[in-house]
């Protein structure tokens, strides 16, 4: 991987193309571009017949300068740095700040290419692509150019890697409704490719990621345990709760419901199950005669000692004659 700088200060991490790849992309444009030249220069050899060897031989120079020099040249700036044999090759030809070329980039790698790649056999141009540590040749060079790779072979991503045994529920009490979504997503872009940064960047990484996510939980990471290991059991937590509220809330939503007697909603008979009915031993109503001596001022009898413990106590309300 190569770092480059941007004019607004990014940093873009590219892949430089190795001499293999440079020179089999450009053996592909070479035959290209021959084939195209063939066929042009009999066509004008069939069609010149009739003109002297001076014209004959300024056609052919004419074309093959915009066969071989202006075609590629022309290629790359209308493609923005890819070719017949680029594209084969997955490889294009971006500017040092990874922005892509125009047709003064183009134009100096093209003239250039005629001196170390057409009149030396491309011998010049293996070795400073040899030479250089990004793979450079002297068209690049004078140009302000680089040829990078475009297809990066694919990488399993996407899966988390569990914690140890040992934290399963340590963080169960942790709040995390503070964490904001953005540094969540840091932390499980981090746990998803850890594998393929260097120990030394992810560590440092880890700890800055597991610095941040103690800071919003308010909780200090616990002593003798790995930044990435914490963060791992952090974001395994998480997932277990989210998977705990949607399981809890679908379960809610499938079970069979039945309208009990005497409410006007449906009651979940799979989250509470029926318990048996006490027995409801209800008073006799009062006699128009004792209920006036009551209101007289007379005692009422006293309840027998058999009753419920459960009854409600009488309010005193007589209902009238």
């Amino acid at each position: 991987m190569s770092e480059l700088v941007t004019g607004e200060a990014v940093a873009l991490e590219l892949r430089p193309a190795r001499l293999p790849s440079r020179a089999l992309a450009v053996l592909l444009d070479l035959v290209a571009a021959m084939a195209v030249y063939v066929a042009v220069t009999i066509a004008l050899v069939v069609s010149t017949a009739s003109l002297d060897e001076a014209a004959q031989t300024a056609l052919s120079i004419a074309t093959f300068v915009l066969v071989l020099v202006g075609g590629p040249i022309a290629v790359e700036t209308l493609s923005h740095g890819r070719s017949l044999g680029r594209m084969a090759c997955g490889l294009r030809v971006v500017r040092d700040d990874g922005g892509p070329i125009r047709f003064r980039h183009a134009l100096v790698r093209g003239l250039i290419g005629v001196i170390e790649i057409l009149m030396t056999f491309g011998i010049v141009a293996c070795i400073a692509s040899f030479v250089s540590a990004r793979g450079r040749r002297l068209g690049d060079v004078f140009a302000g150019t680089l040829v990078v790779r475009e297809r990066i072979p694919v990488t399993r991503t996407g899966f988390v890697p569990p914690p140890p045994p040992w934290l399963a529920g340590r963080f169960s009490e942790l709040d995390l409704s503070a964490v904001p979504d953005g540094l969540w997503l840091a932390v499980r872009q981090y746990l998803t490719r850890m594998q393929q940064l260097d120990p030394q960047v992810g560590w440092s990484m880890a700890e800055r990621l597991a610095s941040d996510l103690s800071e919003r939980t308010g909780a200090p990471v616990p002593q003798g345990v790995p930044p990435a290991v914490y963060l791992a059991a952090v974001v395994q937590e998480r997932q277990g709760r989210e998977a705990r509220r949607a399981f809890g809330s679908d379960a809610a939503q499938g079970a069979p419901s039945a309208v009990a007697p005497g409410t006007h909603g449906p009651v979940d008979t799979a989250a509470a199950p029926a318990a048996p009915r006490p027995a409801v031993h209800r008073q006799p109503q009062p006699s128009p005669q004792e209920a006036a001596s009551e209101s007289s001022g007379g005692e009422r009898p006293a309840e027998s000692p058999g009753g419920s413990a459960g009854e409600r106590p009488g309010t005193g309300f007589a209902p009238p004659a």
